[in-house]
């Protein structure tokens, strides 16, 4: 069970802080999304909890960011565009922090070979690049307390470091 003050990754809303857990005839979480505008209150069952995961500690959250530019880029493909987003909304929803970082990879080459052919790329991975980064960003800065625009400045300079190496 979750303490008040903890912060979950919720399946939909992303990273939420646990502000109360209240009794009754089916107890609840009840979590505020982080980083929203206008954030709602989301009340969760504690029946359910096994889909909430814990954010993740600083130093996964530092492992990842320098295994970013080695990391292997998704090669799932679908002759679907609307299967292929579907399959990586679930993917974003459902996986890891470090699944949401490859997505964004992976659709950052995409998107730079389709240009790279002088063409424009298709709005679904400009979609799905838009909702990763959001969901990892978000986690990742919870993680290692900081604002998104830091951990993007960390991801590239460890995209420069490797560059500098190679």
């Amino acid at each position: 069970m979750y303490e008040i003050g903890e912060y979950v990754v919720h399946p939909g809303q992303g990273v939420c802080r646990v502000e109360e857990v209240t009794d009754g005839p089916t107890p609840c979480y009840q979590l505020m999304p982080v980083g929203e505008r206008h954030p709602m209150r989301i009340s969760y069952p504690v029946s359910s909890e096994s889909r909430l995961r814990p954010v993740l500690s600083a130093d996964e959250a530092r492992a990842i960011i320098d295994e970013y530019p080695t990391m292997e880029v998704e090669s799932y493909s679908e002759h679907s565009g609307t299967l292929e987003e579907q399959h990586f909304k679930v993917e974003i929803r459902r996986g890891s922090c470090q699944d949401s970082v490859r997505i964004v990879k992976t659709f950052r080459e995409r998107i730079d070979e389709v240009k790279s052919r002088n063409k424009k790329p298709p709005v679904a991975f400009d979609r799905i690049l838009k909702l990763a980064t959001a969901r990892s960003l978000q986690e990742l800065s919870v993680a290692l307390d900081t604002t998104p625009e830091d951990v993007q400045a960390l991801f590239e300079g460890a995209l420069d470091a490797a560059a500098e190496e190679n």
